[in-house]
């Protein structure tokens, strides 16, 4: 029985130095045309598939109906995505087929995954591939808006796909189709129930501050940081210049009252504040002709993305210009109730004061 144990301490030990050995002297090979050994691919793949069951455990999946969450979704997955994994409206690059593994084609692969591990794997990405983590760990939200799109894809038409990631939006002016901020912006894509914000009415200067926050990473969205991917500052100037001056569309749908809101609550906090939980009110700052013109403008904007961003700064994950930390100590003793009241007073625009 000693010799036994003798003998297995003397593999144990000897195992990573010959494994070291092996490696050290280059023969395993690294090369991606070869391929794996069918035991390597499959082990890999059942690690993969393992590892993803067990850390979606315990992930509570939110309402995926909201059809919404689509476009914004649709067109990251255009910029980012389907270079590798091809889309609805066109196969994959024949570059990927050089990677090992293969990007796979999603269609038939989305379905074999339950929600809560398609949020898995687009929130942290795969090792060992091609797959990065979504590019802002703090928004949840868009990655559960790809995990809705991405529940649609499988049996999506090449006419919706175009029409949901604003490729069949005309070209602005001096842009390409791989940077045009109108495939999701253009006010004739939005409505009252948008996630996705008017940029119509905000200031030049505004616009440049929000742009370089996404690009230098200050204000989180794994979306506008991959849109502004490549920039220089004389980029973003130009963007936020093409912009200024825009008018919201006349004529835009009815805005969306969240949830039954209070607009008259909304309007008497917007108004006056709260000063007991040390909430300002609104308009002192927003909305003023003489005010910061890093200040956005409100009025008009849809009511799910104004909600959406007031509970950002409520949980301190909305950064932004310069001044973005008022808002921070603004929302924080926002109610649920406050955030939806207030939504609906700016969606509802200026007639809420007449």
């Amino acid at each position: 029985m000693f010799i036994r144990w003798r003998y297995l301490v003397a593999a144990a030990i000897a195992a990573p130095l010959l494994g070291l050995v092996l490696a050290w002297s280059g023969l395993v090979g690294i090369g991606a045309a070869s391929g794996h050994w069918p035991i390597t691919d499959w082990f890999l793949h059942w690690s993969m598939r393992s590892s993803t069951r067990t850390a979606a455990l315990g992930i509570s999946v939110p309402p995926l109906d909201n059809p919404q969450m689509l476009p914004m979704a649709a067109g990251h997955f255009e910029q980012g995505c389907a270079m590798c994994h091809g889309s609805p409206a066109a196969p994959r690059s024949a570059v990927v087929f050089g990677m090992l593994p293969v990007p796979p084609d999603l269609k038939p692969r989305v379905p074999i995954w339950s929600d809560a591990e398609l949020f898995q794997i687009v929130q942290h990405g795969v090792r060992f591939t091609g797959m990065p983590a979504w590019p802002s760990q703090q928004r949840e939200d868009e990655v559960w808006a790809m995990v809705a799109f991405l529940r649609k894809l499988p049996g999506m038409t090449a006419s919706e796909y175009r029409q949901l990631a604003g490729l069949a939006a005309p070209l602005r002016p001096g842009m390409s189709a791989a940077l045009d901020c109108n495939a999701c912006h253009a006010e004739n894509r939005l409505t009252g129930e948008s996630l996705i914000p008017s940029l119509a009415g905000q200031s030049e200067a505004y616009l440049r501050a929000s742009l370089m926050a996404y690009l230098k990473g200050e204000r989180q969205s794994g979306i506008m940081q991959t849109a502004v991917n490549g920039l220089n500052a004389n980029d973003v100037a130009g963007l936020a210049a093409r912009f200024t001056g825009e008018r919201q569309r006349a004529g835009a749908p009815a805005p969306v009252n969240p949830r039954g809101a209070d607009v008259a609550a909304g309007q008497a906090l917007a108004r006056s504040g709260r000063p007991e939980d040390r909430i300002p009110a609104c308009l002192s700052c927003h909305e003023r002709e003489d005010g910061n013109p890093l200040y956005p403008r409100l009025f008009g904007q849809s009511a799910p993305y104004l909600a959406g961003q007031l509970r950002l700064f409520r949980d301190g994950e909305r950064g932004g210009t310069r001044f973005h930390h008022l808002m921070v100590r603004a929302a924080d003793n926002l109610t649920d109730a406050d955030i939806d009241n207030l939504a609906a007073y700016f969606a509802a625009g200026r007639d809420a004061d007449r």
